[in-house]
């Protein structure tokens, strides 16, 4: 399976025969892939089964090994040349901002001093809402007076209402999967992070409920409860940042490649105690990667924590 799998990846040839004749020997007569075949098609994969054992085994290198991370995140999978590749639809792409063919991923990834190992991917099914609502208003009729036509008709509308009851969003994927983590039980020391990306309630309610720990991203312009009241999240780093100036403070933490520079900010306990928020040093990817934007305050990190003097990172 390993040799299939390389090459899948790196064989000019990508058949079956072309990849068995460069792997394992010379092309010549009587040279035979049924050994691949069987060991590919044959022996009862289960594509279900396949990321929950991958998780059994990881785990058992993650145990003892101090504080983890479990990161949640989606991606764009570009496939310019597959149109007919599994969920991939054309559509604008955010990140690169033009129109792409490309799947969408969620995906979790746990990781800890010495180690990192993905844990979960889901293909996200695109929507085809407004395609189908198109083709149903384009071939609506005032009137069906034959069965048949009436027939086919209520099966379209059946399909369409089908179809979109079954569309996930990302943060429904992104619950399903801590859903299965969490009971699985394999990373019991991994608290959470993520970007408003996947950002919900129901997940931060669930987290909380397992007695961990996440931290995520707020828009400046997101309202929050404060103290009883409904404000913008910019506001009360304002605040904080006036009233508590102790709470953004520079810090440096050491990576795997260099060192990155950016503001870490304690939460104060305001009301139940159970809720913190403050400001980062600008973008989350600006700040991982250059210490020039230091001090661009357009972002915020938001910390449910239980503890009042609890940090946001």
């Amino acid at each position: 399976m390993s040799r299939y799998v390389t090459g899948v990846l790196l064989s000019a040839n990508k058949t079956l025969q072309g990849i068995y004749t460069q792997q394992v020997w010379l092309e010549s007569q009587g040279v035979s892939r049924r050994a691949m075949h069987a060991g590919v098609f044959e022996a009862g994969w289960d594509s279900e089964g396949l990321m929950p054992r991958h998780r059994a085994v990881v785990s058992g290198a993650h145990r003892g090994r101090g504080l983890e991370v479990m990161s949640l995140d989606w991606t764009y999978v570009h496939h310019e040349r597959g149109p007919k590749i599994y969920a991939t639809k054309r559509a604008y792409d955010y990140v690169e901002g033009r129109m792409s063919r490309h799947q969408t991923l969620v995906t979790a990834v746990v990781a800890n001093a010495q180690r990192v190992d993905g844990v979960a991917v889901e293909v996200q099914f695109p929507p085809y809402q407004a395609e189908e609502l198109g083709y149903l208003n384009m071939t609506a009729q005032e009137d069906y007076p034959d069965l048949e036509q009436a027939r086919q008709r209520f099966i379209d509308l059946l399909h369409y209402q089908k179809n979109r009851l079954s569309y996930r969003k990302r943060t429904e994927m992104a619950v399903e999967i801590v859903h299965q983590l969490e009971g699985e039980g394999h990373f019991p020391q991994a608290h959470y992070a993520f970007d408003n990306g996947v950002l919900s309630f129901p997940l931060t309610q669930f987290i909380e409920q397992q007695g961990k720990h996440w931290v995520s991203e707020l828009e400046s312009s997101r309202l929050i409860q404060w103290q009883g009241q409904w404000r913008r999240v910019d506001e009360i780093a304002a605040e904080l940042r006036q009233h508590h100036p102790e709470s953004f403070r520079p810090c440096k933490v050491t990576s795997r490649i260099n060192p990155v520079f950016y503001s870490l900010t304690p939460c104060t306990g305001k009301g139940d105690g159970s809720f913190g928020c403050g400001a980062t040093a600008g973008r989350w990817k600006s700040f991982m990667s250059s210490a020039n934007k230091l001090w661009d305050w357009k972002r915020l990190r938001c910390a449910r924590r239980k503890r009042s003097n609890a940090t946001s990172a």
